[in-house]
């Protein structure tokens, strides 16, 4: 394993299995914890910590009012931002976001974008006047490979924490006034879910896979679907090329795969909403 790492994987893949015990199409287990029952961020207006094997993340959302942009005067915020500390792994350094770090950054945003998970039209208050701005901070504490659909997963588990307050104008103030008696969850439109996939050898697909495995395999691709089975985002950072029998393969086990990720949260949030 440590002299020649890819033969010694290869003579598991040819078995149709890993050296961790998966067969090639089965993730790790997978777990989610929301809110306060975490004892994690207090001060968040929703949070998650999420589990994919060793892979663990947690994600904080802080909800802030602000002016809406001039040319989106109708529009909140959402502001995503991931982080990779050293402590999370070796491969990692202190100090401003890496390059892998941004990248999942701007994939977060654009699955926000894309999938229309939260429209910002609801973020605003009063037009031209004031809107929410939402801060979802991800951090990752155990990086095991996978960090994308762990995210993911985090910031929607987290997203469907929040409670916001009603915040109103007063007409002869023209300041606003927040009420924290009287709170309302954030409209949650769609609710995308990220399912990964590691090439090897060009042509050998397998799902969630491990730090090791993304070091050892030819690509990676990352297919994002709905509750409707729509194809929200397609992320591929070169690599292996996928044929078209091989993609639509990974986008029906993305289908089925956001079934399973969809039956577990909506689990966990009965059990801590009160009765």
């Amino acid at each position: 394993r440590t002299v020649e790492p890819l033969e010694y994987y290869r003579r598991f893949l040819k078995e149709n299995c890993r050296p961790d015990g998966r067969e090639l199409g089965e993730f790790r287990t997978t777990t989610v914890n929301i809110g306060k029952c975490l004892c994690s961020i207090t001060t968040a207006d929703g949070s998650a910590l999420v589990k994919l094997g060793n892979t663990t993340v947690i994600c904080g959302v802080k909800a802030e009012l602000a002016a809406p942009a001039v040319d989106s005067a109708n529009k909140g915020y959402i502001v995503p931002n991931v982080e990779l500390p050293s402590l999370c792994a070796e491969r990692f350094r202190s100090g401003p976001p890496g390059e892998e770090a941004q990248a999942a950054s701007q994939f977060i945003a654009d699955v926000i974008e894309n999938s229309q998970m939260i429209v910002k039209e609801d973020l605003c208050i009063a037009n031209g006047k004031l809107a929410w701005v939402l801060y979802c901070d991800i951090i990752c504490l155990d990086y095991d490979g996978n960090l994308l659909d762990a995210s993911v997963f985090a910031l929607l588990a987290a997203l469907k924490n929040v409670q916001l307050p009603l915040v109103t104008i007063n007409e002869e103030t023209g300041l606003s006034e927040v009420n924290l008696k009287q709170k309302n969850p954030l409209i949650i439109r769609k609710h995308p879910v990220a399912t990964s996939f590691a090439i090897f050898d060009d042509t050998l697909l397998i799902v969630d896979p491990t730090a090791e495995e993304e070091d050892l395999a030819t690509g990676t691709v990352t297919i994002v679907t709905d509750e409707e089975g729509r194809l929200c985002s397609v992320h591929k950072p070169g690599g292996s090329p996928l044929t078209g029998a091989k993609l639509q393969d990974c986008i029906t086990r993305a289908i089925t795969r956001h079934k399973e990720i969809k039956k577990l949260i909506d689990k966990v949030i009965k059990s801590i909403t009160p009765k």
